[in-house]
């Protein structure tokens, strides 16, 4: 299959509970409203956004194993989604993780430090060059130590402009980045404790000469560029009913704006309309946001 994105990161099996009521209280029973399992992690969420909104899209980094495997082959068959890089083990479950969710709250709880404990199997890919040599844009997950470096160098080589998230402004991945999409979990992180959202914003953008979009929530993005004076949105608002997967459309938005040639306020407005509906239904990949839909929250 031909493909105009190139993605590489964390693919797994997501197993999401929604509660009916409150979030879970120590010793007391909630009742499940609905529960699934489906393809997940930030890169395997963000190709089934890019797939609904019309992109092509070849996926690779996690090994997929005797659960997972099933599980990705059966839903992505329909879907513009190329699954050929991938590596199975046959000794391996896969990467799952699990999701207890109830509106703007959510807990995810997996295995992931296993994944870095001394001695561990190592459980990704390295990239393929031709893989990154054939898409026009990528996206990096920052997970994968020196095969996640391999990803970018190799976007670099072939000049290629990519996506990440979460990059601290002394990267490599950072300052060859098109766009860093940068949370509240990162900019709360030790690197930057005392720091004003501003001083964060001034040291990420003098870094880089790519876009930096700092996320935060229900509050207002700032983003903007090298030498530019801080840019602000508000979020688009709307009726959350899981939060899970949002950051992941809020990325999936900006490789598609980065396709397309969008402006930098075009690809946050886009990235946000995509979110906002993300965040507006429950399972995420079997209702991902379709262009109808992100048009008309953009022109409402």
């Amino acid at each position: 299959m031909n493909y105009e994105i190139y993605m590489h990161g964390q693919i797994l099996g997501t197993h999401s509970f929604l509660l009916k009521g409150e979030f879970l209280q120590p010793d007391e029973y909630s009742e499940i409203k609905a529960k699934y399992f489906l393809p997940g992690g930030e890169t395997g969420t963000a190709a089934t956004v890019l797939s609904s909104l019309g992109a092509t899209v070849k996926i690779d980094g996690t090994h997929i194993g005797t659960e997972v495997a099933p599980l990705l082959k059966e839903f992505y068959k329909d879907k513009t989604v190329d699954l050929s890089s991938l590596y199975f083990d046959p000794d391996y479950e896969g990467l799952m993780d699990y999701v207890v969710i109830a509106g703007l709250v959510r807990s995810p709880m997996g295995v992931f430090q296993s994944l870095y404990e001394k001695g561990a199997k190592k459980r990704w890919n390295m990239p393929k060059e031709g893989d990154i040599k054939n898409c026009k844009v990528a996206a990096i997950d920052p997970f994968f130590l020196e095969e996640t470096q391999a990803a970018a160098e190799l976007c670099v080589k072939h000049n290629k402009p990519f996506v990440t998230i979460d990059c601290h402004h002394d990267s490599y991945l950072h300052q060859h980045s098109a766009i860093n999409v940068v949370s509240k979990e990162c900019t709360g992180s030790e690197q930057y404790k005392g720091k004003s959202i501003e001083e964060i914003y001034e040291m990420l953008t003098d870094n880089t000469d790519g876009l930096v979009i700092i996320t935060r929530g229900e509050k207002e993005m700032i983003y903007g560029r090298k030498g530019q004076p801080i840019k602000k949105m508000k979020p688009f608002s709307t009726q959350v009913k899981s939060t899970l997967g949002a950051g992941d459309t809020f990325k999936a938005g900006c490789v598609y704006g980065l396709l397309h040639g969008m402006s930098d306020d075009e690809i946050v407005r886009f990235a946000s309309a995509c979110s906002a509906i993300a965040i507006s239904r429950f399972p995420l990949p079997l209702n991902p946001p379709t262009m109808d839909e992100v048009k008309e929250l953009l022109n409402s």
